[in-house]
């Protein structure tokens, strides 16, 4: 058993160091060679999870043999379960957070109400300039028209007040 044991802790080991140091380069290298084997689908059948299990399977095996007079059936037993509830904790503490997170520079017009901008192209009373709104980590230039059909001038500050037919409609703002 204890073979078991150790080849499950040492190939998880070795997988990790492995996927972490050469992972992209031997990606790139192979070309998606081993594309097919990745297990699309359930999330908890990711690489990681699963190696993430078999690893804690062998040291928790190797653990119990070594500190406990249990059975070879009991330890196996008590492994797969501390293996089980290790890959559990792996998908909702790391894999599960990380798919919900996104990282996108996409923005939606929609969602721009409330945010506040510069002007800068002079908007008239009844025409069309431009603002300037931080979005997310950048900026992003939009044409804008006057929400109360007043002129506002360059480099004043607005606040969007509504997205109509891709036009931002502002209203001069004072934060001082």
């Amino acid at each position: 058993m204890e073979t078991l044991f150790l080849s499950c802790l040492i190939g998880g080991i070795l997988y990790a160091l492995v996927s972490v140091i050469f992972g992209d380069w031997l990606g790139q290298a192979l070309d998606g060679a081993f594309d097919f084997l990745s297990l699309d689908g359930h999330s908890w059948l990711s690489p990681t999870a699963l190696v993430g299990g078999i690893t804690v399977f062998g040291g928790a095996g190797v653990m119990l043999q070594r500190y406990t007079a249990w059975g070879s059936a009991a330890i196996v037993t008590a492994a797969l379960f501390i293996a089980l509830l290790a890959g559990t904790a792996v998908f909702f503490l790391y894999i599960k957070p990380m798919e919900e997170s996104e990282n996108s520079i996409a923005f939606s017009l929609d969602g721009m109400s409330g945010m506040l901008g510069d002007v800068l192209v002079p908007i008239p009373a009844h025409g069309y300039g431009e603002v300037m709104v931080k979005v997310g980590a950048g900026f992003t230039n939009q044409i804008a028209a006057s929400f109360e059909g007043v002129e506002i001038a360059g480099g004043s500050r607005v606040v969007v007040v509504e997205v109509r037919d891709s036009t931002l409609y502002v209203s001069e703002v004072d934060l001082s």
